[in-house]
């Protein structure tokens, strides 16, 4: 009987050693930590809910195999089995958002898994990686045929982004499913945008014509950027950051959460300057947003409200080629052809040959870009719980701004100014004044799990003014500041309807069919600068199939075939540089793309074929106009065809690697350069075959090396190979861009504490290798005496730091 008893208590006192505890977090699958998640042992008493962390601890579990639960109003259910035998730490995840309402307001414009287009997802922490004080466009740079460039040379300021040699005129951009590309321009000025990447959660990259979506054409790819999330959890971030060329950023955004499972309010402002690497090329910006939120499980009202502001010297001249080659004797000689012309004032002089590659031709203390741009955004989603849902979007956009510039001894005549004096100098402010406004609105009718009709169509109308003013002058000139020296008004109407079927026709196949009508009527009437009348009075109907095909071969492997074809109008500059009496035409592009992806838990891969047919297709002279845009012209045949690869995979616990590689051919079938002759006066004209279009370089390859060692350190490792680039149709390597190597790293130290839901300290440091190159060019050629050719280029910064403080309460 003694024995029992100590058998029992022995036996009692090994169990008590062997209690185990089950603790961890629990967010959802943007990272947020949700607060009153449930979490149970199915079977037993064993229970928790998470704190205001997002944590949860549950002790004194005996040993043993039980099954977990996990539960939250509004996400998808988690069970999963365990074995304790130990304690244990976990990590959850949930699937889903608070309500799928609020996010199925801009999902027209999404691709799934199952549909045969060619696309890229970012997550916020992908966003969030890179965003420093840079632009957007940056953000996305190690993306698969991707090249990005700053005219300033650091990432603020004017920056653009090319796809597949596709300049981002043929990008088509959205925000929440609205258009953000200029209506006349077709460009998208992310200048204008501050910081706008604070309040972006995801960005899903489509490559080539894509499915059917709002606004101009898409020609070589789409960015759709989604604001509109919910959060289950209030907050409070402030990030902060300063860097090399006295770059220093501030950037203060708050989120309600949501209140009472129904209202969330959530804001931000930012403010962001920089000197920039380029000579006087600063910038001096800021934004904020404002977004309201009424959601249940039935419907969705958000308004959203935000605007940007931007101050920033020009810097769109370029550095001439003989400075970047450090050839004195070109230098000279270039000054030669120039002075008296481009070159005009000591002054001129002095900046030419002593600023070295950070040389910017301006010098006039003012010659800035001012410009504010506001948007409205309001959208209303309506489940009527029988598989339709109904939304329906309004939105309105205000821009106004100018440029002022300093003209040397300009004829007064042109500025309709009568005096005794012929010539004089003066500063003049190019003015642009638009308004765009429309509603979208679109049915999703769910057939099965799988299979969906999407019915859609928009109007948007634009009215921008353009016009100028002479605000200084010399002693002597009678001038008001308020005349107007030109005026002109451009408006556009585009009309868009388009249906979409995605239809299952098995577990694994799936075929997709889609058909776009878009009709646009354009007006420009008025003088434009340098009294240059206008007269554009266009209309156009365009009509888009689309067709696709996807097979999963697994639950993670799937491979599609998909054809789209679309048309696009010609922008207000194609009418204005018209070459002689041509008149531009709108472009047809037919693509197809033939791929293979696969998703494990460790691993990705995809590989993906492609072929873009153009018919008309605008190409770029390789000049600019007074604006610094680039002149176009129509060139009959041309095609983009190539591969683009990618990998992801995590090699161990704590290294994670990410590369891409594209290797294309892009070409003209036949193209005639047209050069100004001013030896015989006239035109010279030369015939080329079979040319590479300009800035589309046949490689371009992305690499992203991860380490992680614990929860609080990240190292990141960034490379981008870019090929060369020609500045016109050529193919002549002496108008070219040379290839570059370009490598950064990003270093993430999370600083553990209980003040503070998140403290993190991040360093960046761009072009770690220090590469001298160049990202973007123009060039012109003419015939005086002798066949001359200038190339201009943009030089960018040699190493330089950013040091940011990312604090979240």
């Amino acid at each position: 009987m003694r024995l029992l008893l100590i058998l029992a208590i022995l036996s009692f006192q090994i169990q008590l050693l062997s209690q185990n505890s089950i603790s961890g977090t629990v967010e959802n699958n943007s990272g947020q930590r949700l607060v009153g998640a449930s979490i149970f042992l199915l079977d037993t008493n064993f229970a928790a809910a998470t704190d205001d962390n997002g944590r949860f601890v549950i002790e004194d579990i005996p040993a043993g195999t039980y099954v977990m639960k996990c539960t939250y109003v509004g996400f998808s259910d988690l069970e999963q089995s365990i074995q304790l035998d130990s304690s244990l730490r976990l990590e959850l995840v949930l699937d889903g958002t608070i309500y799928d309402l609020d996010r199925i307001v801009i999902t027209a414009n999404q691709l799934e898994d199952e549909d045969p287009f060619t696309y890229q997802n970012l997550s916020k922490e992908n966003i969030e990686r890179r965003n420093g004080s840079q632009d957007l466009p940056y953000l996305l740079e190690h993306t698969p045929s991707m090249v990005v460039t700053s005219d300033a040379g650091t990432g603020i300021g004017y920056t653009g982004l090319r796809v597949r040699g596709s300049d981002p005129t043929r990008i088509n951009v959205t925000i929440n499913g609205i258009p953000l590309n200029d209506s006349e321009s077709h460009g998208v000025f992310w200048v204008n945008m501050p910081d706008f990447s604070n309040s972006v959660e995801s960005i899903q990259i489509q490559r080539g014509v894509g499915p059917s979506t709002n606004g101009s054409g898409a020609f070589g790819a789409s960015l759709n950027l989604n604001t509109n999330e919910l959060y289950s959890n209030g907050f409070i971030n402030i990030n902060s950051g300063y860097g090399s060329f006295n770059t220093r950023k501030v950037a203060v955004s708050m989120n309600t959460g949501l209140i009472n499972n129904q209202y969330q309010i959530e804001g931000r402002y930012s403010y962001i300057a920089s000197d920039g690497y380029v000579d006087r090329a600063s910038a001096n910006l800021s934004s904020w947003y404002f977004s309201a939120a009424k959601v249940d499980e039935n419907s969705s009202l958000r308004l959203n409200l935000f605007s940007g502001k931007e101050t920033t010297y020009q810097s769109w001249w370029g550095t001439p080629e003989a400075i970047i080659d450090e050839d004195e004797e070109a230098l000279r000689a270039h000054y030669n052809r120039n002075v008296g012309s481009i070159y005009n004032t000591v002054e001129d002089s002095l900046n030419l040959f002593n600023s070295g590659r950070t040389y910017n031709y301006y010098t006039y203390e003012n010659q800035v870009d001012d410009y504010r741009q506001t948007h409205v955004q309001l959208f209303y989603a309506k489940d009527f719980q029988n598989g339709l849902t109904l939304n329906a979007t309004g939105h309105y956009t205000k821009g106004k701004g100018y440029f002022e510039e300093f003209r040397h001894q300009e004829d007064l005549q042109i500025y309709l100014l009568t005096d005794t004096f012929r010539l004089s100098d003066l500063v003049r402010r190019r003015w642009l004044d638009n308004d765009f406004y429309g509603a979208i609105i679109n049915a999703r009718y769910t057939l099965n799990e799988n299979s969906l009709v999407t019915v859609g169509a928009s109007a948007n109308r634009y009215v921008g003014d353009h016009f100028g003013n002479v605000i200084a002058a010399e002693q002597g000139v009678n001038f008001n500041p308020f005349d107007r020296y030109y005026e002109n008004t451009g408006k556009k109407l585009d009309i868009n309807s388009y249906a979409k079927f995605d239809i299952a026709l098995s577990d694994r196949l799936n075929v997709f069919a889609d058909v776009q009508y878009r009709m646009i009527d354009y007006s420009a009437a008025g003088l434009d600068n340098g009294s240059i009348p206008i007269a554009i009075d266009t209309s156009y109907k365009f009509f888009n199939p689309k067709a696709g095909i996807s097979y999963n071969l697994t639950a993670e492997r799937n491979i599609y075939l998909s054809y789209a074809r679309a048309q696009r109008e010609p922008v207000r500059n194609d009418f204005i540089d018209a070459i002689g009496t041509a008149v531009p035409e709108p472009e047809k592009l037919d693509n197809i793309e033939l791929g293979f992806r696969s998703n494990g838990a460790k691993s990705s891969y995809g590989i993906n074929l492609y072929y873009m047919s153009y018919k008309d297709q605008l190409v770029v002279t390789g000049a600019l106009n007074d604006v610094g845009g680039a002149i176009r012209q129509n060139v009959s045949d041309s095609y983009r065809m190539g591969i683009e690869l990618q990998m992801g995979r995590q090699l161990n616990d704590a290294l994670k690697w990410d590369v891409n590689l594209s290797y294309s051919q892009n070409k003209i079938d036949a193209f005639q350069e047209i050069i100004a002759d001013y030896d015989n006066g006239g035109l010279i004209i030369n015939d080329f075959e079979n040319t590479d279009i300009a800035f589309s370089p046949n490689i371009v390859a992305g690499s992203v090396l991860e380490y992680a060692p614990n929860s609080f350190l990240k190292l990141y490792w960034q490379s981008k190979f870019v090929g060369r680039q020609y500045l016109d149709n050529t193919s002549n390597i002496n108008r070219s861009i040379d290839p570059y190597w370009v490598n950064d790293i990003i270093v993430k130290y999370t600083l553990p504490t209980d003040y503070f839901e998140m403290f993190e300290l991040k360093l960046m440091v761009n072009n770690l290798l220090n590469a001298s190159y160049v990202s973007n060019g123009y060039s012109y050629s003419y015939s005086f005496g002798e066949l001359v050719t200038e190339n201009f280029y943009y030089p960018q910064a040699g190493i330089h730091f950013n040091l940011g403080l990312n604090v979240t309460f």
